[in-house]
């Protein structure tokens, strides 16, 4: 039975939703009985951003702040309103086990139509196309992350399905079906709109997608009617950037507040930079970034001399590409990962480090699981070209096995060493949760009509932990942002500058906000709580007056 690839659903892909539904809830149960769901202290704070735009003394969408993009962050807004998802963690991951879903379904579309000819897929389309939703359902890493609020698997669905529809959109011009390739480019604008509001990396895809739609256009036949189409796909796939940059130009007085504000990656880096005596490894080195975002790539995939083969397919799948069938070089657009973070770790603030390397830690190595779906894909373009080149069953059946023996070992190695993403969470995370364990149990003591001053950015997972209500506190977030340099009238200021009269406690973690002004206060210290690894926290007792 032929089954045309454009079609929005069809059995196959129900049936690859359904697999990829019943192996997210799987994992998510075996992460949740370990407590695993947050470990990244960046998935503590999307939920509590999400939970502040509900649970505040200063509520509304002004909570979602700037620098981290708003729509993971309204996404999780429903699932927050539940007291036993926002502490376990589950609300974060409902958004990113349905993107974990879909992109799967995402990937099999891709590859299938890709590989189709004139829109109808052959056994060899659909084995590779099912052998690409396997590699990236099964990834150990992926597994992991979409069980957190972490915003890289929400990206990828979006990644995935804005290049699907962009390749169907290619084919459709080709074969010159104007009507169904109109559909499929404002699809695909949707999609980088989607991304756009997710991650920084969409626009720069959203860029190179505008750019290769616009030169299809041009050599179509039919440029003059897909004109005004593509004129509606730039407006969709702009608007998104445009919104951002307006609303921290109204909101914050800088349109490019989210790039160069004190909360950007720019200012934690040099933040973090005061403390170094060299400058982490790629930056200002495009040559030596490339070789650290592409080793992280290799890390999720593989372990070891695995990695090499994982190289070895992706480029095959490329040349495969460039010399034997150029028509399908949207695959091509499941590159962009790589420019991107050549870029932002060389000039944008952006360090990747791992244990193997200098300077010997774990940091943003999930960066590289975006390379997954280039994995995924051209890994099976090459196995798509040693199915057509067989001359015999038993040769392509030895072809299949060889990839399916090869994956397996390959994600083997990574569950042995444990997925690099996890352990990259697990080992950073280790004296924040001592340090947000110990304050929660203290926290937990004080009367629950109490008010507490606080600084939230730093360790809001000892309040999620605690269960305690974010509008008990008065902390930055009830800053008025729109007021520069500062807002003496503001709630936050207020209560800074007076604790006894606002609040009932302080806490002091380090030299936060809240420290700085206890030590002039002459605030009474209760308790000080200390783990390893991090600064200690102070607990004040204000003796508010009555008002």
């Amino acid at each position: 039975m032929k089954v045309d690839s454009t079609r929005r659903w069809d059995a196959e892909c129900t049936l690859v939703g359904q697999i990829a539904a019943g192996i997210s809830l799987l994992t998510l149960l075996v992460f949740l009985q370990r407590g695993d769901l947050l470990l990244y202290g960046d998935a503590v704070a999307h939920l509590n951003i999400a939970r502040r735009v509900l649970d505040s003394r200063t509520p509304g969408l002004l909570q979602l702040g700037t620098v981290w993009l708003p729509l993971p962050h309204l996404l999780i807004v429903p699932f927050v309103l539940s007291d036993s998802a926002w502490r376990s963690g589950i609300a974060g991951a409902i958004p990113s086990m349905v993107a974990y879903v879909l992109g799967t379904i995402g990937i099999f579309r891709l590859v299938r139509g890709a590989l189709s000819v004139d829109g109808r897929p052959d056994s060899f389309a659909r084995i590779a196309a099912w052998a690409a939703a396997a590699m990236y359902a099964a990834n150990p890493n992926l597994l992991y992350m979409q069980t957190t609020a972490m915003t890289e698997t929400l990206y990828l669905a979006w990644f995935i399905w804005a290049v699907a529809h962009f390749s169907e959109f290619a084919q459709q011009v080709q074969a010159g079906s104007g009507g169904g390739a109109s559909k499929s480019l404002l699809k695909c604008g949707i999609c980088l709109a989607g991304a756009c509001l997710t991650r920084y990396d969409g626009w720069f895809l959203a860029v190179a997608i505008c750019v290769a739609s616009a030169i299809v256009v041009a050599g179509s036949a039919q440029k003059h009617a897909l004109r005004r189409i593509w004129a509606k796909f730039l407006l969709i796939a702009i608007a998104a950037p445009v919104g951002w940059i307006v609303y921290n130009s109204v909101v914050y007085g800088d349109p490019l507040e989210f790039s160069r504000g004190p909360y950007s990656a720019k200012a934690i880096e040099e933040r973090i930079a005061l403390s170094r005596t060299a400058a982490y490894p790629g930056w200002h080195d495009p040559r030596v970034a490339f070789s650290y975002f592409f080793k992280a790539a290799e890390q999720t995939v593989a372990e070891g001399h695995w990695q090499k083969l994982w190289v070895a397919l992706l480029l095959t799948g490329v040349v495969a590409i460039l010399v034997r069938n150029r028509q399908r070089w949207p695959l091509l657009l499941l590159l962009m990962p790589m420019p991107f973070y050549l870029l932002s770790i060389s000039y944008g603030s952006v360090p990747v480090c791992f244990p193997e390397w200098w300077p010997f830690s774990y940091y943003n190595v999930r960066f590289g699981l975006e390379m997954l779906p280039a994995f995924a894909a051209l890994t099976c373009m090459t196995l798509h070209w040693a199915l057509s080149a067989a001359k015999n069953s038993l040769a392509r059946n030895a072809a299949g096995f060889a990839l399916l023996l090869f994956v397996a070992g390959s994600y083997a190695s990574v569950w042995r060493a444990q997925p690099v993403c996890f352990r990259e969470a697990r080992v950073n995370s280790r004296s924040r949760i001592a340090l947000e364990t110990e304050l929660a149990r203290t926290l937990q003591l004080l009367p629950h009509d109490s008010t507490i001053l606080m600084y939230l950015g730093d360790h809001v997972g000892a309040l999620q932990d605690a269960g305690i209500p974010l509008r008990r506190t008065i902390n930055e977030g009830d800053h008025r942002p729109w007021k520069r340099p500062d807002d003496p009238e503001g709630l936050w200021e207020r209560a800074l500058a007076n604790p006894k009269q606002y609040a009932d406690y302080a806490v002091a973690i380090g030299d936060d906000p809240v420290a700085g002004k206890a030590s002039k206060q002459g605030l009474t210290s209760m308790v000080v709580i200390r783990a390893y690894g991090q600064p200690p926290a102070t607990i004040y007792w204000t003796r508010r007056t009555q008002r």
